[in-house]
């Protein structure tokens, strides 16, 4: 949906009121559409979710724990290049994304800052498709499949968190409930998405991931109130969803988020993510 269609939206909900706002609580993202495919027909450096990864010599396959890590995707920056209208994302390379085979890794936990592994690199040349190590678990790989995308407006479900001068009533805060349900509903495909806000399951993310990264777990601690107001700096970098499909599943039926920084972002520094795990 484009910004005509979500004003026309908001009209048609009853609430032009709240147009004055909607450049808070609105924010471009890709949407990532996934389509099983026979990974031999995909060629080597292509954007897909599961399957094997295709690396540069210089990286190997990462583990935790002993144990060899989920491969989630690989994104070719070119192939979201047109949908990045802001210029987020670096325009070329690639991005690799893993995670805990075991699925032990929530982002509550400092301790747990490598059970997901973010690779980037900006010329993706010598690219290798590796084989998977034998120690990973049949459950924890995934089938294969290709990606197309497209551009979208996503919006906050925590407008009170994004608005500077909250000012909404409870029937302005029940009718925007009721239209962001109508637009998930519209959604046909697992919501995997890069950018934009998150489709959020439990909580706002941001503070858990801003004390978490910094190594605090008592969210009423002084140093979380020092660290608290940073929590805002956080942005979603991709969301993958439940995918029987492909054989993913979070949790009870939820997903996983990859989280950086405004700052790491545009520094390019994706070993820094923080992800999280939600579920039902």
């Amino acid at each position: 949906m484009d910004k005509a269609g979500l004003e026309a939206a908001f009209r048609a909900a009853g609430l032009s009121r709240l147009l004055k706002d909607i450049d808070y609580i609105a924010k471009s993202a890709i949407r990532l559409s996934a389509a099983p495919v026979d990974e031999a027909t995909l060629a080597t450096g292509a954007s897909k979710l599961g399957g094997l990864p295709d690396l540069p010599p210089a990286l190997s396959w990462p583990d935790w724990k002993g144990l060899p890590q989920s491969f989630i995707g690989q994104i070719r920056l070119a192939d979201v290049r047109p949908y990045d209208i802001n210029h987020v994302l670096p325009a070329d390379g690639m991005l690799w994304f893993f995670y805990d085979a075991r699925q032990e890794t929530y982002g509550d936990n400092p301790a747990d800052r490598s059970g997901w592994r973010v690779f980037f690199r900006n010329a993706a040349d010598s690219l290798q498709r590796l084989p998977v190590p034998a120690a990973l678990p049949p459950t924890s790989r995934f089938r294969a499949a290709s990606l197309t995308f497209t551009g979208d407006l996503t919006l906050s479900q925590f407008p009170d968190m994004e608005i500077p001068h909250f000012d909404w009533t409870d029937d302005e805060q029940h009718k925007y409930e009721m239209l962001l349900s109508d637009l998930h509903a519209r959604l046909t495909q697992p919501e995997h998405q890069l950018l934009g806000f998150p489709d959020t399951i439990q909580d706002d993310m941001r503070l858990e991931c801003q004390l978490a990264s910094h190594g605090i777990t008592d969210s009423d601690s002084p140093a979380a109130a020092a660290l608290a107001k940073g929590a805002s700096d956080w942005q979603l970098l991709l969301q993958i969803d439940s995918d029987d499909r492909l054989g993913m599943r979070w949790g009870d039926n939820g997903l996983i988020y990859y989280w950086m920084t405004s700052a790491s972002m545009q520094a390019r520094r994706f070993d820094e993510t923080w992800l999280v795990l939600q579920s039902e």
